[in-house]
């Protein structure tokens, strides 16, 4: 599906707030209400758009300690064990290079990190080697 320069004014809207009002939205793009929606529609229809969902202060909800790690080893064993639906995992991408997986992790603090850490070593033979680096700073986040 090919994309025009309405449909990604619509989804940048969307994005910002996507329980924007769609009268709202037409009204900022010079739209007619009833066009917006139908291309949402089809945007959705098309799998554009995957799902709405919502973005949560980290600090709020406990996760604001954030860590990416990088696991070098046997990747699709440890995913077969369904570890990847952990609650601490955000985010999970196999790469190429010297590892094999990049986990994006949050935690309460670093004693909930090294808890989780200790374990996932002891339940992951099949992990070589592992290599962990702590956010310091949320520049950008998108959901």
């Amino acid at each position: 599906m090919k994309l025009d320069d309405k449909d990604h004014d619509i989804l940048q809207k969307l994005k910002n707030n996507s329980r924007q009002p769609i009268r709202d939205i037409a009204k900022s793009l010079r739209l007619r209400p009833s066009t917006v929606h139908d291309r949402i529609q089809r945007l959705i229809r098309d799998g554009v758009i995957e799902r709405f969902t919502l973005k949560l202060n980290n600090a709020a909800v406990g996760e604001n300690f954030i860590v990416f790690m990088l696991v070098a080893g046997k990747p699709t064993e440890y995913l077969r064990k369904g570890s990847i639906e952990q609650q601490h995992i955000k985010e999970a991408f196999g790469i190429t290079g010297e590892y094999d997986l990049l986990l994006k992790l949050k935690f309460k603090d670093v004693a909930d990190f090294n808890d989780y850490i200790i374990r996932f070593r002891k339940e992951n033979k099949d992990v070589i080697k592992t290599l962990t680096m702590v956010a310091t700073v949320v520049l950008k986040e998108e959901v």
